[in-house]
C-alpha cells in the first residue's frame, strides 16, 4: 500500500499553498475583518483550474477526483478557511452535485460559467426549522404550467447572496415527506420575488453566508435537477461528497494550527529555555500532529471510496466512511485550535495574531455537513445495519 501522494495531487498541493501564501494570507486579516473576499479573487481561483476541481475538463473544469478536491480545500483552509469555505459550497456542493446529476443540457448550460469563476454557486437545503432534520423542509415548490412556484426561506446558505446558480430542495409534494422533495436548479433574476440578507458570523468571515426569501418565484420545469420526487437521492449523495470534500477544508485548519503553534514554540522563550522543551508543550504539539496524521489517512480512503460510489446515503459505505472522516476532522481540527490558543498564551487572544481567527472559524467543522451528533448517529446506524 503506497501511503505517498501522486506527483499529480502533490503538485496540486504545492501549487495551490504557493498560490494561498503568496496573493491571499496578504489579505487574509482584510478579509476576515471586512467579512468579504475581494471579487478578483474568484476569476483568479477560476484561471487556476480550481472552481470545478472534479468537472470534466469539457464543462471546464479541472478532470480530477475527490482527492484533489479535498487536498486544494485542505492547502487552502491552511492560509484562509473563508475562502476555502466558499469553494467548497461551490466546487463541491453546486458543481460536483450538478455535473452528476443534470442533463447533458443542464451540464453545458451552467458549468462552464461556474468553473471559470464567471458565477458562484451554492447549494440551498438549510431553513429556519430545518437542520440537521434536513428532509423536514417546508419550501413549497407548486406546478404552474411549465413552470414551478418557489415559496418559502432558506438561512445559512453560504454563497447564497451572491450566488449565480444555486442547487436548491424544495417540497413538490408535501404530503409524501422524504419522497415529496425536489432538487432544483435556480438563478437570480426569474419572475417573483427573491431577497437576500446578509447574515454576521463569529468565524468564516469573509466567506458570505446568507437568508433567501422566495415569493413566488417562478423557476422553469426544465431546472428539475435529477427526477421529479426524487430530491432526497440528490440530497443524500451529495451530503455524503460534502462530507468528504469537507474533511479537507476543516484539517486544514488544524494544520495551521500546528504550523503555528510549532514555530511559537521553538520561537518562545521562558524561564530561560524555549517552552518547545516543557513536556507539557511537547504533549499538544504531538496530539495535534498525531490527530491531524490519522485524519488525513481516513481522508485518503473516503476520498478513494468516493470515486468509486455511483450513489451514497443510506446503506452505502461512503456514507458511514464520509461521516467517520468529517467526524474525526471536526473533533482533532477542534482540539488543535484550543492547543494553539493555550500554547501561544496571551498573544492568541489579541484580534493582529491569526491563532484567534482559527478558533473562531474551526467550530464550523463540527456544526456544517451534519453536526458530531448527527455524523455518530450515520455511523452507528451503518454499523448496526444487517
Amino acid at each position: 500500500m503506497d501511503f505517498e501522494l501522486s506527483e499529480l495531487h502533490r503538485m496540486l498541493s504545492e501549487s495551490v499553498y504557493d498560490f494561498m501564501v503568496k496573493e491571499i494570507e496578504p489579505i487574509a486579516e482584510q478579509i476576515d475583518r471586512e467579512d468579504k473576499i475581494p471579487d478578483w479573487v474568484w476569476k483568479r481561483v477560476g484561471d487556476l483550474g480550481w472552481m470545478g476541481v472534479t468537472v470534466p475538463e469539457q464543462y471546464g473544469g479541472a478532470g480530477m477526483d475527490y482527492l484533489a478536491q479535498c487536498i486544494c480545500l485542505e492547502q487552502m483552509s491552511r492560509i484562509c478557511p473563508a475562502l476555502s469555505l466558499s469553494c467548497h459550497a461551490h466546487s463541491n456542493l453546486c458543481c460536483d452535485n450538478l455535473y452528476r446529476n443534470g442533463t447533458e443540457e443542464q451540464r453545458q448550460k451552467y458549468l462552464p460559467a461556474l468553473c471559470s469563476g464567471e458565477k458562484l454557486g451554492a447549494l440551498a437545503l438549510t431553513e429556519p426549522n430545518a437542520g440537521s432534520d434536513a428532509v423536514g423542509i417546508q419550501m413549497r415548490a407548486t406546478k404552474d404550467g411549465s413552470h414551478y412556484l418557489l415559496n418559502g426561506t432558506k438561512t445559512f446558505i453560504t454563497n447564497g447572496t451572491v450566488a449565480g446558480v444555486m442547487i436548491l430542495y424544495a417540497k413538490t409534494e408535501p404530503g409524501k415527506g422524504a419522497k415529496g422533495i425536489t432538487a432544483f436548479i435556480v438563478e437570480p433574476g426569474y419572475e417573483g420575488t427573491f431577497t437576500t440578507r446578509h447574515l454576521e458570523k463569529m468565524g468564516e468571515r469573509g466567506s458570505p453566508t446568507g437568508e433567501l426569501v422566495f415569493e413566488d418565484y417562478r423557476v422553469p420545469e426544465g431546472n428539475i435537477l435529477g427526477e421529479l420526487n426524487q430530491g432526497v437521492h440528490v440530497m443524500m449523495g451529495g451530503l455524503d461528497m460534502e462530507r468528504v470534500a469537507g474533511t479537507g477544508w476543516t484539517i486544514g485548519i488544524a494544520e495551521r494550527a500546528f504550523d503555528l503553534s510549532l514555530q511559537y514554540a521553538k520561537d518562545r522563550v521562558q524561564f530561560g529555555q524555549r517552552i518547545a522543551e516543557f513536556q507539557l508543550v511537547q504533549d499538544k504539539l504531538v496530539e495535534m500532529y498525531v490527530g491531524i496524521e490519522s485524519t488525513k489517512l481516513l481522508m485518503y480512503k473516503a476520498a478513494t471510496l468516493a470515486a468509486k460510489a455511483e450513489r451514497g446515503g443510506k446503506g452505502s459505505e461512503i456514507n458511514k466512511v464520509a461521516a467517520a472522516a468529517l467526524l474525526m476532522a471536526g473533533q482533532v481540527a477542534t482540539q488543535a485550535a484550543l492547543h494553539a490558543v493555550q500554547i501561544h498564551g496571551g498573544y492568541s487572544y489579541m484580534l493582529d495574531y491569526p491563532v484567534n481567527r482559527l478558533l473562531r472559524d474551526v467550530k464550523l467543522g463540527e456544526i456544517g455537513a451534519g453536526t458530531t451528533e448527527i455524523r455518530k448517529l450515520i455511523i452507528a446506524r451503518e454499523l448496526l445495519r444487517d
